[in-house]
């Protein structure tokens, strides 16, 4: 833009046309400076879009990297968030701009293209009436030559809606006897709320981590005004009804002759304090040696960490259990258990974490640059994770594959990698000091070596422990949101509905909407036959519905 000329015109005329010109060119001025940053933030929010398709690429290639990669894709997820509402405004500012300069064009920012909006969803049909004359020459001789139809996605809110059964009374004019048909069946005693209601609440609190009071907050605002006591009231009713779903969950999972193990910390609240108690998870996943038995997860509370517990968990199983090196399991591995003894396999991902952690480069450089005095990053360190990250790689080809094979595969290729590795890590661990970081975990992998060396000789075990590790991920993102469990009670409580959430998104099956179903057909359900009612049963009788 040129400035003002420095000796304005006395002529008023004169003065007016400079004042336009000069308004006009800021004008333009601003047009193109909205255009440039609306590119420019285009252009960032493509490339934070870039990054993160990259590292989701990197990470189905090379495996999940549990220690940082989820965190690491959250936060690019919620920078992307920002970028892309960023770059939206910029854009509808520019084009604001534009449309006040003719000269200028406004900037169109290049999207991803949108997947089409689901078939299943109902489509309403908003017609907009057509022209009745020809807007060229005004003629009203006009033939319908088809149609175009732009759809756009609405959700309806929720409707809140009171169901009442009346049921008849007749009298006999015979006998004067009174007549009426039975109550229908409700889902718990005693009901006041139906079956979707009930599901929603339990799948809230337990599934999307809702405590009851935000619960409460939010329907009172819809105006349904309903109590904590009352919803407390009815999850408990609810976990009492689910109870014989959730113990022909428990002989599904023990039934596996191969067992993830895990657990994690529940924070339980005691009087005057927050005791620590303990969630156990038990997962049956027969998919990675290509097993039809359907994938289910069981959990268990516990107020502490004592072996006792996993033992009488385990009392009557005998089989493989990939877990930890946690000590409450060394009386399962006993040569004199009874029934028989567990065979331990262990889990490549946690004793490679412990090798990740001298090795993290990225922790290193955050920590140095908030000042912090960083963990020393180990070159012996990288190279241990290359030789790992190799036997991670041969798994990848060979999941989904029989039992037989996978183990005619890892006596081709793993093998020769694990006596290298043994090797490699006996050698460099002798020139290490004892105290050494790098030391203290190739002991850790050395020591229980016939365990983490088991899946060479057995295609049914897998190299890592993440089914269980997946399965308490839920339990570590509520502990965020509810902070600790009110009881002993309702660790209980919570161990069956994180049971029954989990294995039904195990089987991909919605577990709301499965709950729903259930809770309205349990009470008349015959008790012999409560299998029927599980995740991938219900799935099944969906489908075979649907085609039907």
């Amino acid at each position: 833009m040129e400035p003002l000329p420095p000796d304005l015109p006395d002529d008023i005329d004169a003065l007016k046309a400079t004042l336009i010109a000069t308004r006009e060119a800021l004008a333009a001025q601003a047009a193109k400076t909205a255009e440039l940053e609306a590119r420019q933030s285009a252009d960032q929010a493509l490339i934070a879009h870039q990054k993160l398709l990259i590292e989701k690429l990197r990470r189905q290639m090379f495996g999940p990297r549990a220690e940082r990669t989820a965190r690491l894709l959250d936060q690019m997820e919620f920078a992307l968030e920002e970028l892309e509402t960023k770059a939206t405004e910029d854009e509808l500012a520019g084009e604001m701009a534009a449309q006040k300069m003719t000269p200028v064009a406004a900037f169109t920012r290049a999207r991803p293209s949108r997947k089409p909006f689901p078939a299943h969803l109902p489509r309403e049909r908003v017609v907009v009436p057509g022209p009745t004359v020809c807007a060229c020459c005004g003629g009203a001789r006009l033939a319908r030559l088809g149609e175009t139809i732009t759809e756009s996605l609405e959700v309806v809110p929720r409707q809140w809606k009171v169901i009442q059964h009346v049921r008849e009374k007749f009298t006999c004019r015979d006998c004067e006897a009174i007549s009426q048909a039975p109550a229908p069946y409700h889902p718990i005693p005693r009901a006041w709320a139906g079956p979707s209601l009930l599901a929603m609440i339990a799948f809230e609190k337990f599934g999307c981590h809702q405590p009851l009071n935000r619960q409460a907050e939010r329907y009172a605002r819809e105006g349904v005004p309903l109590s904590l006591s009352t919803l407390a009231d009815q999850v408990g009713a609810v976990t009492v009804a689910l109870a014989p779903l959730y113990r022909c969950l428990e002989a599904h999972v023990f039934a596996a002759v191969r067992l993830h193990g895990d657990d994690t910390t529940v924070p339980v609240l005691a009087k005057g304090k927050t005791d620590t108690g303990r969630l156990w998870a038990y997962v049956r996943d027969d998919r990675p040696f290509g097993g039809t038995d359907p994938p289910a997860a069981v959990f268990y509370y516990s107020r502490d960490r004592r072996g006792e517990h996993p033992a009488a968990h385990l009392a009557g199983w005998s089989g493989i259990l990939q877990a930890d090196a946690y000590g409450g399991y060394a009386d399962l591995y006993a040569a004199e258990r009874k029934p028989a003894p567990i065979l331990e396999a262990g889990c490549w991902a946690h004793s490679r974490r412990k090798v990740f952690e001298l090795a993290d480069i990225e922790a290193a450089a955050r920590k140095t640059a908030l000042g912090e005095t960083p963990r020393p990053v180990y070159p012996l360190a990288l190279e241990a994770l290359r030789r790992i990250d190799a036997l991670f790689d041969i798994e990848r080809e060979i999941n989904g594959l029989p039992p037989d094979q996978r183990r005619a595969v890892r006596q081709a290729q793993s093998a020769p990698w694990i006596a290298e590795l043994e090797s490699w890590m006996m050698a460099t661990r002798d020139k290490l000091s004892r105290g050494h970081d790098l030391a203290k975990a190739f002991t850790y992998m050395l020591r229980r070596w016939p365990s983490f060396t088991r899946f060479l000789d057995d295609g049914r075990i897998c190299l890592s422990n993440n089914a269980a590790e997946r399965a308490l991920r839920s339990v570590a993102l509520g502990r965020k949101s509810w902070l600790f469990a009110g009881s002993d009670r309702g660790g209980q409580r919570a161990a069956i509905m994180y049971s029954l959430i989990a294995s039904a998104k195990m089987n991909d099956v919605d577990p709301q909407a499965w709950l729903a179903d259930v809770l309205a057909r349990i009470a008349a359900h015959p008790a012999q036959h409560v299998a029927q009612l599980l995740p991938w049963n219900w799935r099944r009788e969906r489908l075979d519905a649907a085609a039907a």
